[in-house]
């Protein structure tokens, strides 16, 4: 009891001297829930009653009981497994198979674990990320038991300080990635593993630095579909300490061996004013985010829905989980929102689900990450309330796609065939124009200094080979807006990137 009074008493003290520094912008229960405490129980009719999502979708309480819910994955039985980093247990929720919405069962499939976070499935292997470490689990999905004992993958990760999850997932190259968060506000990390995303073989080896000055991504997601190549997308919570209005949370396109700014920069280049007189120019060399979300939303979860089992108007769209401030006078965040990326890359933010954040500022959750299974129902998981949600379209989810339903799988967005001329709908003024237009950007953003043979230097030649068979002008334009590394983006907008793309689908012949 002495010890428990003493602990409480300097919880206290640091919640008045947190007060004092940084009033009014401690606000909510983001500083409670920093320091361990969960969020006041509600009730599934409550939390069902309280949130909302787009009309045609219905809510339901998946399961509730889970502390501290992060990361899902759903397993090939259909069941989820869920981590609760704070408990040190991995859950497995069985299949809702009555379709009422809920889970069907439980039972706790790991426990004793330090901090797990991130959990992944390859080859009948359960990955799980503590602080410190990586480790894989024999893993039967049918049975719903762990077969057999962990195998290290990884160790020597970073510990301690203000960012202790480790979020894992495969990519489509078979690589594993880890997103790794500071150790602090703003500061020369002296660890090169912090704010970064490493990626490494499914056993740990060949461990790489995949990007740098990521300050807290503890999202990210391949965008796949309909443009012929893997997009990485990771969300980043921006710093805190400097007002209600910056810097922003972000979303990135991350590229390999690229820097995205943090702790020299926030937001499109701007120096952070912590920092020394060296910032100025490390900041003006950092990548700029893709989308901003405002200040101190802290985004988390992005999933990209599947095209084949989401209702039309939502196919090839990412949910983020916004999950919510303690740094701002004003709440904000506490929410799902959704991201529409048109063709030519440019991006509509929506609220998708609502109601975390009553209108008398009493937070019922806080949204954290985001998955969708096989017939295309979308989970939410809530580590403020302890609760899963799931979302589907109408009472019951379908057994078969919406989409499939009204379109075949021939009509959905893939690479061209051979036979297709991606500028034959184009009228002859309309293409002259334009082959005109894209060549003035051609040149005058450089781009001969790499495309064309004669102005290359040695071993820069990258010719522009049979590009009307890979893209057509919509999937050449948004590759156009954040095209991989070193290539940078053209200086034109998005009407001068299509004009662009029309100009190198007329150069590019076969074999050129």
């Amino acid at each position: 009891m002495k010890k428990f009074l003493i602990g409480l008493s300097v919880v206290l003290l640091l919640l008045v001297g947190a007060g004092l520094v940084f009033a009014p912008t401690i606000k909510g229960p983001g500083i409670l829930h920093v320091l361990g405490f969960g969020g006041d129980p509600v009730s599934n009719e409550e939390a069902t009653r309280s949130l909302k999502v787009p009309e045609g979708m219905k809510v339901h309480v998946f399961a509730s009981a889970i502390p501290y819910a992060r990361v899902m994955r759903i397993t090939t039985r259909g069941d989820m497994l869920v981590s609760s980093t704070r408990e040190g247990t991995i859950t497995l929720l069985h299949k809702d198979s009555n379709n009422d919405g809920q889970s069907d069962g439980r039972e706790t499939l790991l426990s004793g674990l330090d901090t797990p976070h991130g959990i992944t499935l390859k080859d009948n292997w359960l990955y799980v990320s503590e602080v410190t470490q990586i480790r894989r689990f024999p893993f039967d999905a049918t049975q719903r038991k762990i077969t057999g004992d962990p195998q290290l993958i990884l160790k020597g990760l970073p510990e301690g300080g203000n960012h202790r999850t480790r979020t894992i997932d495969f990519g489509p190259d078979g690589r594993l990635y880890i997103s790794i968060g500071s150790s602090c506000n703003v500061c020369e990390e002296e660890n090169p593993f912090r704010a970064t995303i490493l990626s490494t073989d499914a056993v740990g080896k060949d461990v790489k630095i995949f990007a740098t000055g990521l300050r807290n991504s503890v999202g990210f997601d391949w965008k796949k579909q309909g443009f012929g190549f893997d997009r990485l997308f990771a969300t980043d919570n921006g710093r805190d300490l400097l007002g209600d209005q910056t810097p922003n949370c972000e979303l990135n396109i991350v590229q390999e061996g690229l820097d995205y700014g943090w702790p020299y920069a926030y937001d499109n280049g701007v120096p952070d004013p912590d920092g020394g007189a060296n910032y100025q120019e490390k900041a003006a060399n950092s990548i700029h985010p893709y989308h901003g979300f405002g200040a101190h939303r802290a985004p988390l979860g992005i999933r990209f829905l599947d095209a084949n089992t989401t209702r039309e108007d939502y196919k090839d769209v990412a949910l983020v989980a916004l999950h919510g401030s303690w740094n701002s006078s004003k709440l904000v965040g506490y929410k799902v929102v959704s991201l529409h990326i048109n063709d030519q890359g440019d991006l509509e933010e929506r609220d998708f689900m609502t109601g975390f954040l009553n209108r008398d500022d009493t937070v019922i959750g806080r949204p954290v990450e985001i998955i969708q299974d096989a017939e295309g129902r979308i989970y939410i998981s809530d580590d403020f309330a302890g609760k899963v949600y799931s979302v589907s379209w109408g009472d019951l989810t379908p057994k078969t796609s919406p989409v499939a339903d009204k379109k075949s799988a021939a009509a959905q967005p893939q690479a061209l065939p051979d036979s297709n001329d991606p500028l034959k709908d184009i009228a002859p003024e309309e293409l002259s124009r334009a082959q005109q237009a894209g060549m003035i950007t051609f040149i005058a953003n450089n781009c001969a200094a790499c495309h064309v043979q004669s102005a290359a230097a040695a071993g820069q030649y990258k010719p522009l080979k049979d590009l009307k068979k890979k893209y057509s002008i919509d999937m050449l334009s948004f590759f156009l807006k954040n095209p991989p590394s070193p290539m940078p983006p053209p200086n034109v907008d998005a009407a001068g990137r299509r004009d662009l793309a029309i100009y190198l689908l007329s150069i590019s012949g076969e074999g050129e």
